[in-house]
């Protein structure tokens, strides 16, 4: 464990995990970001239709 090179090898291999982790979490991230977005413009979708069926059948303005 004297060894120079081991040293330089165990900060190398250090650094990849590290920079591996922090790849996947931001991919991570942002995934979980568009999925929350696409989530909220299917609400907002669904919302007016439901309004629309309410003026269309039952003649009421949902607000």
């Amino acid at each position: 464990m004297n060894e120079p090179q081991i040293w330089v090898l165990i900060g190398v291999f250090a650094a990849a995990i590290f920079g591996m982790i922090t790849i996947v979490s931001t991919l991570f991230v942002q995934v979980i970001k568009a999925e929350i977005r696409s989530v909220h413009t299917r609400i907002d979708t669904l919302d007016r239709d439901v309004s629309a069926l309410y003026r269309h059948v039952l003649g009421i303005d949902r607000e």
